[in-house]
């Protein structure tokens, strides 16, 4: 049973949110579930997460710098946007190195802005539950490497962002969000990524890196959402025989979106997180996970709305 609980915990060595800005606040909260990636799996199976994403969006910064509402004009000024994102993962493992997965969110939106138009303030709101844009992706893990007491492997990953967002909502007073607000960006973006990852079996331990990159492949209704560029290092360190606490650093980097109906003054950033996170074993098979997330630096284009700190919750297993 120890044994057991052991490798499940390891298993969300990696499993921490990344947040992503925008000039609406429009974001999620990227948990990495992916269970090769992070347990260093070969063998054939299935595997479930599914977890909650909360995040409050109200500050409004320039650069890396904390600014007052309105106080650096815009044609709309950003009040807040919070996200409550349900998502799903589905993962099959082959158990000859290639394996698949499936990710579907569902997301709860409640944005809020000012429209300044002709020396008048127009207060603006949408609020809507929607199922976002599904990610496809396949991937290749190699054969354990190195020594077999701390075994490590080294893996790639390739997919596709689908476009199952919709992309025009309205609010009560026909009023049309932000393009990066909405649900779906209308584009289907290649995503490609690789890992690294290691056990010390010795001090039930494991640590890991991964680095990914996503790129729409076109616009739609002129917008292109900007490409990403991601980059985690975890370590994970067992408590007992079902307790695991971890440790990770998240950067994001997100190019300004581009197009008629894109906000390109107001978008892109780079960003540095701390994610702390626990997890705790249920049976042999299942596991609970709690996560917290802090800003330690930012830095985004013109002026945009964003969250200090986020909290995700989820159930992840194999079946």
């Amino acid at each position: 049973m120890k044994r057991s609980a052991t490798t499940l915990a390891a298993a969300l060595a990696a499993a921490l949110p990344s947040l992503v800005f925008a000039s609406c606040g429009a974001s999620f909260c990227a948990v990495n579930t992916n269970w090769t990636t992070q347990s260093a799996m070969l063998e054939a199976g299935s595997a479930f997460d599914l977890r909650y994403e909360y995040m409050h969006q109200d500050q409004p910064y320039a650069g890396s710098d904390r600014v007052a509402f309105g106080q650096i004009h815009r044609h709309h000024d950003e009040q807040s946007t919070l996200n409550r994102n349900m998502v799903g993962t589905y993962s099959r493992n082959f158990g000859n190195g290639w394996g698949v997965e499936a990710t579907l969110p569902v997301m709860q939106r409640d944005h809020r802005h000012v429209h300044n138009h002709h020396g008048a303030q127009v207060h603006d709101a949408w609020k809507f539950t929607s199922l976002g844009d599904v990610r496809v992706a396949g991937r290749y893990q190699f054969a354990g490497i190195g020594d077999p007491l701390n075994p490590s492997t080294n893996g790639v990953t390739f997919g596709l962002k689908l476009p199952t967002g919709r992309t025009g909502i309205d609010n009560a007073q026909s009023g049309t969000a932000e393009r990066s607000l909405q649900p779906g960006t209308g584009t289907t973006d290649l995503m490609l990524g690789a890992f690294h990852h290691q056990k010390f079996a010795a001090r039930d331990a494991s640590w890991f890196v991964q680095g990914s990159y996503q790129h729409a492949l076109g616009s739609h209704d002129g917008y292109k959402p900007g490409a990403q560029l991601g980059a985690d290092l975890g370590y994970r360190h067992g408590l007992g025989a079902s307790w695991g606490v971890l440790a990770q650093l998240n950067f994001l980097h997100k190019r300004s979106d581009s197009g008629a109906q894109a906000e390109p003054a107001d978008t892109g950033s780079r960003a540095l997180y701390a994610s702390p996170g626990v997890s705790y074993a249920v049976g042999r098979n299942m596991q609970v996970y709690a996560f917290y997330q802090h800003a330690l630096y930012r830095k985004v284009t013109g002026v945009q709305i964003g969250a200090d700190r986020s909290f995700v919750a989820g159930l992840s297993g194999h079946l």
